[in-house]
């Protein structure tokens, strides 16, 4: 029992020191800034900034993004499933596979049938169709790689 009393003794000290117990009040201090959630944009920026550091492309917008999506679509509009803005996810994670895998085309288009599944094809749309994904991608996202 004396054990449990001096470790608390100890952690109370240790916390106090430690200058936390003044973040433990419920006053606002006159220097205390109101914390804001980013914008939408700021966000975007974020992920753009990530991406651009892992040497992948942004996100695509406007006419680049809806010529992806309609690219998909005439291939199999199962493939997006109206779920947008997960194929542009996965849009840009198959510009990271061609980047990692620039002169294996085999691996690259099992990789894509793996990644472009839906509720109706669990398993992947299949090869012929990952490969027309894959040229959608490369084609519209990330030509340069």
């Amino acid at each position: 029992m004396r054990t449990h009393a001096i470790t608390a003794l100890l952690a109370v000290s240790l916390f106090t020191l430690s200058g936390c117990a003044e973040a433990v009040t419920t006053e606002p201090r006159a220097d205390d800034k109101p914390v804001s959630s980013p914008s939408t944009a700021g966000r975007q920026a974020d992920r753009d900034a990530v991406r651009a550091a892992a040497g992948l492309p942004p996100e695509p917008e406007g006419s680049q993004r809806q010529a992806f999506l309609d690219g998909l679509n005439a291939i199999d509009k199962d493939i997006v499933h109206a779920k947008d803005d997960k194929a542009i996810s996965r849009g840009i994670d198959t510009c990271g596979m061609i980047k990692d895998h620039p002169k294996d085309p085999v691996k690259q288009t099992e990789q894509t049938n793996k990644r472009w599944t839906s509720p109706s094809h669990p398993d992947g749309h299949g090869l012929t169709k990952a490969a027309r994904i894959l040229a959608v991608t490369h084609t519209i996202i990330c030509p340069a790689y």
